[in-house]
């Protein structure tokens, strides 16, 4: 049942108490307000719970649109019901690390020399140190090995040790998913290229394939022996997955191969990963270095060199637009133990940023179990995501990284030349769908909404085989995606015209 509070309610109820209503312009000719009729946007504006009907979508809808500037909520449909919010969930990590961390932030990744440093020669242990930075690549490492030999490093002695401790080792975001996936990756405080190996397969001569498996950036292609893969003939499953002796096991079937191709895959073993390439990068400069191995314990020495993160708010811009999942961990569960607690899983940490997110936005009934959205028991109440996009001061940081989200026409062609602009964040998992985030409408009106779509018996029946593809996922949330157009469509005519 739509709950719905109309314009002309809301202005007649402003306009009893001061002189010029919130929704209003600055008058042109009189101090008092002049009301349009109440039917004239009416006409225009599709019936919500036709929207809905007509949609052809399963499962619950959940919606609420808010002023942005007063954060009174102005429409609502479910809007208290709580339904996964996908990755919709990032916009409140955004908030939360922002507000924790600061716009500035940045992570740094150490080189430790535990010995002395005498001619060139590193009489003891080198240790590569995460700091907890989600956006550590290839060349990053490329630099912090140019950077050693530039501190006079030419030999090291003793052992090559890598510390990713300063989060909590977790083997993926959602064990729930298939092992194969590269968006539910292992996490670590040392974690490299997303926490993702590239592999990569051709047809030989004479038949057969060649692979690969490296930790590949624009500048680089190091292999690496941590995540190795062997071809099985067979159709069925594509990939499977062990882990042995700390290296990650894969095996692929022959059928699925083709010609050729090339796929990330997530990696299980972060620290040794990182390990593995900055040891190419060193021997790369002269630098001979030990196979890699775990510190049991924080280390300490004489800081080498270090590499730097770009700022949190940059890092955060990027999170929002490509929905990275590992950032959204890894900055969320840093924000928490900034907040000191020393969560050792995703669950509980998002526990934390539930406590956050009641004090500081309002959403006392946030349900989160993870700061990306994967897991898909986490729940979101449209009416408290819509109010708290309204805050101020939330608004002010978090509107100007979101992603703008193009408004399609019939066709599926993006509208030109229209004056109407979304920015907001996207949230999909099989069976779900949420959109959330800001609306300015025709007239420049401000407002803010939150969409959740979810078919949570449909999400429950998928097969263990089907989860990355179910049948029917697909034409689902064009569906619900369709849907959200249209509810802003709505909300623009009826709020903004």
């Amino acid at each position: 049942m739509v709950k719905e509070f109309s314009r002309r309610l809301f202005l007649t109820s402003v306009a009893a108490s001061i002189s010029t209503p919130v929704w209003a312009n600055p008058p042109a000719t009189s101090l008092r307000p002049r009301l349009r009729p109440a039917g004239l946007r009416r006409s225009y504006a599709a019936d919500s719970n036709d929207l809905i009907k007509a949609s052809g979508v399963s499962g619950k809808v959940g919606y609420a649109v808010a002023d942005a500037k007063t954060g009174l909520l102005l429409e609502g449909y479910e809007a208290e019901t709580g339904l996964p919010p996908a990755s919709v969930t990032k916009a409140v990590t955004a908030m939360y690390a922002l507000d924790v961390l600061g716009a500035a932030h940045r992570f740094e990744t150490r080189l430790l020399a535990k010995g002395t440093l005498s001619n060139g020669v590193l009489k003891g242990d080198l240790v590569l140190v995460g700091g907890g930075d989600p956006t550590l690549d290839t060349n990053a490492l490329a630099g912090l090995a140019k950077a050693l030999k530039q501190a006079g490093v030419r030999e090291v002695t003793g052992r090559f040790l890598v510390w990713g401790s300063a989060l909590p080792s977790i083997r993926a975001i959602d064990p729930g998913q298939p092992d194969h996936v590269g968006y539910s990756p292992a996490i670590s405080g040392l974690s490299l290229n997303y926490n993702r190996v590239y592999f990569e397969w051709k047809r030989a001569s004479g038949g057969g394939w060649a692979v690969s498996m490296d930790a590949r950036s624009d500048r680089y292609r190091p292999e690496v022996t941590m995540a190795k893969m062997r071809i099985v003939k067979r159709d069925l499953p594509v990939y499977t997955y062990q882990s042995r002796g700390g290296t990650d096991h894969w095996t692929v079937a022959s059928g699925a191969l083709g010609n050729g191709g090339g796929r990330w895959l997530p990696v299980r073993q972060p620290e040794i990963y990182a390990g593995e390439v900055f040891r190419t990068m060193a021997r790369a400069h002269g630098i001979v270095l030990k196979a890699p191995k775990k510190a049991s314990a924080k280390p300490e020495g004489a800081s080498l060199a270090s590499h730097k993160s770009p700022q949190l708010r940059d890092i955060l811009r990027d999170m929002l637009r490509y929905s990275t999942n590992i950032t959204a961990e890894m900055v969320g569960l840093s924000a928490t133990r900034a907040r000191g607690v020393k969560a050792g899983s995703l669950k509980v940490s998002a526990g934390e940023m539930n406590k956050w997110a009641s004090g500081a936005l309002g959403m006392r009934n946030a349900a989160l179990v993870d700061h990306s959205g994967l897991g898909g028991a986490s729940r979101l109440r449209a009416g408290e995501m819509a109010k708290a996009l309204a805050n101020t001061s939330r608004q002010a940081v978090l509107q100007p990284i979101l992603k703008d989200i193009k408004l399609r026409d019939g066709d599926g062609n993006v509208k030109k030349n229209i004056a109407t602009q979304v920015k907001a964040k996207t949230g999909t998992l099989n069976f779900v769908s949420g959109l959330a985030g800001y609306l300015k409408a025709q007239d420049g009106t401000q407002l803010t909404f939150a969409v959740f779509v979810a078919d949570t018996a449909a999400r429950r029946a998928i097969a263990d085989k089907d989860k990355e593809r179910p049948k029917g996922a697909r034409a689902w949330n064009r569906k619900a995606k369709r849907l959200q157009q249209r509810l802003i469509e709505r909300w623009d005519s009826l709020y903004g015209a």
